[in-house]
C-alpha cells in the first residue's frame, strides 16, 4: 500500500498538502497539531497504524497550514483557517458525503465542520480530543514561553506530556517530528489558538453517528473531558482504550483500529452499546426520574424544558459511561440503565446525584428570570429520583424485561426527589462497599401482593 501526496490551494491561496492511502469509501482525517505527511509516512509504526486504518477504505490526510508539507510562511492559523484548509482538500477529492475524523486538536474543528455541513458527513470520529480547552493558563502559558524560546527544549517537553510510556525510540522519535513539522513560532501560535477553544453550544447540532475514542491516562487530554464530550453529542458511542500515549499512531494502535473499524462496520453498534444476549444474567437496573416534568413543561415551555431534559441526560450519560452502566432507553421523563453489579451502579447514583446538586447550585433562586438568563446562570433545578433493583431480567429487542425491571421501575416511583432508593438485593450485594443504607421501611409497590423493604442512600 503506498501514499499517494498532492496538492490544492486554499480560497486565500495557502497550498495545502494531502495524501491518501488506500481505495473505497473516504475516511478524512483532519490534520493533528503538527503533522509532517512523509515523515509520519516513512516511520514504521506509523505507516502500520494508517495502512490498517485504510484496509477497506481511502483514508485521506493532509498537512494544515504552517505545517509539514504545506505552505509554511502563513499569517492566519485560526480555527476559521483550519476549516478553510479542510474545505479545500474535499473540494481537491471532490466525495459528496464522507467520514471525518479528528484526532487531538483537531477535534474542535471536526466538530464545527459537521455542524456546519450535516449534509456531508456520514460518520464523525473523534480521537485524544476535546470540546473545550481543559488545561489553566498557569499550566500552559511557561510551556509556550519555552516553546517559542527553546524549541528543542520545548519539543522534548512535549513528548515526555504527548508520549509518556513510549520507549526511548518512540519518544525520540515524535520529538524530531514535532521539530521537523513547524517552527517554534507556529508551534507555540497553534497552542494560543488552542486555549480558546470551547465548542460546547454546538454539540448537540451534530446529529450524525460520532464515536469518542480516549485512552483512560492521555494528560494531554484529559479523559474525563473527553467523557463529558461525548455525553453531549446526542448520538455518540464512547469508547474508552487503555494506555497513556496521546498519538492514536504510537501504543497499542490496533485497539484504536479495532474501535474505528467497529465503527464504521454498522450504525447499529452505536445505538445500542454491546448489546444483550438473550440471557444478560444477574444486573442491577437503574431507573431516573426527573420530578414534575409535566408542569415543568407548562411552566417553560416545550423548548426551555427540552434544554433542561438535555442537561439531565448529559449528566446521567456522563455517570454511566464513567462507571460501566448500559443506557437501555430514554423513557421520557428520565433513562433505564443497567450494570454488571450492584457497587457500580450505586457508584454512578451518587455521581449522578452529586453532578445534579452542583449543578443547582448555580440557580439564581432570588433573582428575576431575566437576570438568570443574562447571568448564563440554570433557572432551573433538576431535581431526579433514581431507583435501583438486582435480579435476572429477560433480554428482548435490545431492551430488558421482567420482574428485575418491574421493581426498579417502581422504587423509583417511591422515591423522593433527590434520593436513592434501593431495594434489600441491592443492599446486599453492595455489603462492605463502603455505601450507607437508611431503611425507609416496607413498600407495597404496585402490581406486588408482598412488600418490599427499602433503603435510602447516603451520598452527602
Amino acid at each position: 500500500m503506498e501514499q499517494q501526496i498532492r496538492f490544492c490551494t486554499t480560497s486565500d491561496g495557502v497550498r495545502i498538502a494531502y495524501a491518501t492511502i488506500g481505495q473505497g469509501p473516504p475516511l478524512v482525517e483532519m490534520s493533528p497539531w503538527v503533522g509532517h505527511l512523509q515523515f509520519e509516512w516513512d516511520d514504521p509504526q506509523s505507516r502500520a497504524f494508517y495502512e490498517g486504518l485504510a484496509a477497506g477504505r481511502m483514508v485521506v490526510r493532509f498537512d494544515k497550514r504552517g505545517t509539514g508539507l504545506s505552505d509554511r510562511d502563513v499569517d492566519d492559523l485560526s480555527v476559521e483557517s483550519r476549516l478553510i484548509d479542510l474545505r479545500a482538500v474535499i473540494d481537491a477529492l471532490g466525495p459528496e458525503r464522507f467520514d471525518l475524523m479528528g484526532v487531538s486538536e483537531s477535534g474542535p474543528t471536526a466538530l464545527i465542520y459537521t455542524a456546519r455541513n450535516p449534509q456531508q458527513v456520514s460518520r464523525l470520529i473523534i480521537y485524544g480530543s476535546f470540546h473545550r480547552w481543559p488545561h489553566p493558563p498557569g499550566i500552559v502559558e511557561p510551556l509556550i514561553s519555552l516553546i517559542r524560546s527553546q524549541w528543542g527544549m520545548g519539543s522534548a517537553a512535549l513528548s515526555a506530556i504527548f508520549v509518556p510510556s513510549g520507549d526511548p525510540e518512540e519518544v525520540a522519535g515524535f520529538t524530531e517530528l514535532q521539530r521537523l513539522a513547524a517552527s517554534a513560532e507556529t508551534a507555540a501560535r497553534i497552542t494560543e489558538v488552542n486555549t480558546g477553544i470551547d465548542v460546547t453550544e454546538l454539540l448537540n447540532e451534530i446529529r450524525c453517528p460520532t464515536l469518542v475514542v480516549h485512552r483512560r491516562n492521555d494528560t494531554v487530554c484529559p479523559f474525563d473531558v473527553a467523557r463529558e464530550m461525548a455525553a453531549l453529542l446526542p448520538n455518540a458511542r464512547f469508547e474508552p482504550l487503555e494506555g497513556d500515549i496521546h498519538p492514536p499512531y504510537l501504543g497499542d494502535t490496533a485497539a484504536v483500529v479495532d474501535a474505528i473499524d467497529a465503527f464504521l462496520a454498522g450504525r447499529e453498534r452505536l445505538l445500542v452499546r454491546r448489546p444483550y444476549a438473550s440471557s444478560p444474567g444477574p444486573l442491577t437496573v437503574l431507573f431516573t426520574d426527573i420530578e414534575g416534568s409535566t408542569p415543568l413543561t407548562e411552566r417553560l415551555g416545550d423548548a426551555k424544558a427540552q434544554e433542561v431534559l438535555r442537561t439531565h441526560n448529559a449528566i446521567v450519560r456522563g455517570a454511566l459511561m464513567g462507571h460501566g452502566g448500559r443506557e437501555i432507553k430514554h423513557t421520557g421523563d428520565g433513562i433505564m440503565a443497567s450494570f454488571p453489579s450492584a457497587s457500580q451502579a450505586l457508584t454512578c447514583a451518587v455521581a449522578i446525584q452529586k453532578a445534579l446538586a452542583e449543578r443547582n447550585r448555580g440557580v439564581g433562586a432570588a433573582l428575576a428570570p431575566s437576570q438568570d438568563a443574562a447571568s448564563g446562570a440554570p433557572t432551573e433545578a433538576i431535581r431526579v429520583r433514581i431507583g435501583l433493583n438486582a435480579g435476572e431480567p429477560v433480554a428482548e429487542e435490545r431492551d430488558l424485561f421482567g420482574t428485575a425491571v418491574q421493581v426498579a421501575a417502581r422504587i423509583c416511583q417511591q422515591a423522593e426527589p433527590g434520593q436513592i432508593l434501593v431495594s434489600d438485593v441491592v443492599r446486599q450485594l453492595a455489603a462492605g462497599k463502603g455505601f450507607k443504607f437508611d431503611q425507609r421501611g416496607d413498600f407495597l409497590l404496585k402490581g406486588f401482593s408482598e412488600p418490599f423493604r427499602l433503603f435510602a442512600v447516603s451520598y452527602g
